[in-house]
């Protein structure tokens, strides 16, 4: 009590002293466990940070090269790129001798504080980011999803609920209805707003899907903003007969989920996505690409010359449909997500169409939920929230599977984990890059160590997680995002409201020479023919 009343007395002179010797932002910089952060208690320590870092000869890797060379940081850019650079005794040095320095990861595709199916993701824009920032990814782009079919009250919702990002994110839009207002708020979203990508849901019939008609107004208007069009590709009408006739044979568990829409659903979908994107000429990005199915269609279509997109998840990469049968029905219901998990073989498919090109970028489709959300489906499988977790592994997991099996080399690690990425979004060199004024965004991989996967250590709010015992080579041992170390010695250090709302123009480079095909397709028409009319 004596220690108590001291502390008391001393509260007046320590607000003196703060007034009279205020701390300097950059130097001394409040970071929080992201472990002691999830509730509301807040902060309750500090911690200084030099804003000035060094890292010391390691290999850097960019898409495009290899070379052994330091990097120094200032400010959260990158100055400089060279081997041998000499600083002071005050900069922080780290030593990445032996290990891989690589742009840090951006996952194209999640789902943070998302209202779906009756629940509302687990994981926020706080928690979700954390977790992503200790697997070594230090950007992502979320969905923004209207509100009540308007773009404009669903980005201010989104912008609200990323107020607490402790990394740097951007929006893609979803459109789940078409009018006039919709076509000009897309405007907005592209001159004002910072969007470049609309995704149009072919699946969840009642609530998501758009049908033919709106998808090809949703593809005119994307083309004509230089927007790029995404389609989440399953014929929703016959997924839905799929569910009824599971239903009438007695199939109510998560193997029901699977058997309802096949991946020949996927990959009629994705055809023809395909093929009237051809029709509009502009340029496709299918995401989850989950089948052999699937990504056929998208080979076929690269293979004439079409621009499309093909985005493999981690979760369609590695896991198989087995799970789906556990009698267990809380570990079965884990895995439920849409496309769904696929039967061994199309994961193996897939990684080979990875390595090859066919498919260009990874991303997760985080959208996870507890054991309690996902038990709303015991006794109907239609109601299990669809989702899985994936922003924390999928730097190590593609790793442990791509380069340290010696599918990919570790330049292509680089361009599938985050290059591509920027490249495809219009943000690069400024992300997915190790190069001077890029932003300080970068991870130290050490392939000699070996990491570990367990609910009990993951970042997540969630209790379960589809990757649950899994180890593999290839450790991301240091996070700097923003010039600042926030993952070091299996420690995570983090600011909510440190990460920064990154604006993505449009017209990247997959619309290069889309107004040339336009006129060598007139010119080509010979068309209107003129005729006499008597």
């Amino acid at each position: 009590m004596e220690f108590f009343f001291r502390v008391q007395l001393l509260i007046p002179l320590i607000s003196v002293l703060l007034a009279l010797f205020p701390l300097s932002e950059s130097n001394n910089i409040q970071f929080c466990d992201a472990t002691n952060i999830y509730g509301d208690s807040g902060c309750d320590f500090m911690s200084s940070v030099s804003s000035k870092i060094l890292i010391k000869g390691g290999t850097v890797v960019n898409a495009h090269h290899k070379e052994v060379a330091d990097v120094y940081i200032e400010d959260g850019t990158i100055v400089a790129v060279q081997p041998n650079i000499k600083v002071s005794d005050d900069i922080k040095v780290i030593d990445a001798t032996g290990k891989f320095v690589m742009p840090g990861g951006i996952d194209p595709h999640t789902h943070l504080a998302m209202e779906f199916m009756g629940s509302e993701t687990i994981d926020d824009f706080f928690s979700g980011q954390a977790a992503a920032l200790a697997g070594g990814t230090t950007m992502h782009i979320d969905f923004v999803i209207p509100v009540d079919g308007s773009l404009s009250a669903g980005y201010e919702a989104y912008v609200e609920k990323a107020k607490r990002s402790c990394m740097d994110y951007g929006f893609h839009m979803a459109i789940t209805k078409w009018n006039e207002t919709v076509s000009e708020e897309m405007e907005i979203m592209v001159k004002e707003k910072g969007i470049n990508s609309f995704k149009f849901f072919l699946a969840y019939k009642g609530s998501f899907m758009v049908n033919d008609e709106l998808l090809m107004e949703g593809l005119k208007k994307c083309k004509s903003l230089g927007a790029l069009a995404m389609v989440h590709a399953e014929n929703g009408d016959a997924v839905f007969e799929g569910q009824k006739r599971m239903i009438e044979l007695g199939i109510t568990g998560p193997e029901g989920h699977a058997l309802s829409r096949p991946p020949v659903l996927e990959g009629e979908a994705t055809a023809r996505a395909i093929r009237l994107a051809s029709f509009v000429n502009t340029p496709l990005y299918v995401v989850h690409v989950m089948s052999i199915d699937a990504m056929e269609e998208i080979a076929r279509a690269r293979k004439s010359g079409q621009r499309i997109v093909g985005e493999p998840v981690v979760s369609g990469l590695l896991l198989n449909d087995s799970v789906l049968w556990d009698p267990d029905f809380h570990f079965a219901a884990r895995y439920v997500m849409s496309p769904p998990i696929r039967a061994a073989g199309h994961g193996t498919a897939l990684q080979a169409a990875l390595a090859a090109g066919v498919l260009q970028l990874v991303g997760t489709d985080h959208c996870t939920f507890n054991s309690t959300q996902k038990a709303l489906g015991i006794g109907d499988f239609r109601k299990i929230p669809n989702g899985v977790n994936g922003m924390e592994e999928r730097m190590h997991l593609v790793w442990n599977t791509m380069v340290a099996s010696g599918q990919i080399s570790v330049t292509d690690y680089v361009r599938i984990t985050s290059t591509e990425c920027a490249r495809i979004f219009n943000i690069y060199p400024r992300k997915g890059a190790i190069l001077v004024g890029s932003d300080a965004d970068i991870i130290i991989l050490n392939p000699n160590s070996s990491f570990k996967i367990s609910s009990k250590s993951h970042h997540y709010r969630t209790d379960t997680n589809v990757y649950e015992g899994w180890t593999g080579m290839g450790k991301v041992e240091t996070t700097i995002a923003g010039g600042r170390v926030v993952w070091e010695n299996d420690e995570l250090k983090v600011i909510p409201g440190a990460g920064k709302y990154i604006e993505m123009p449009p017209f990247s480079y997959l619309f290069d020479g889309i107004d040339k095909a336009d006129a060598k397709y007139l010119s080509s028409l010979r068309a209107p023919v003129e005729r006499s009319t008597t």
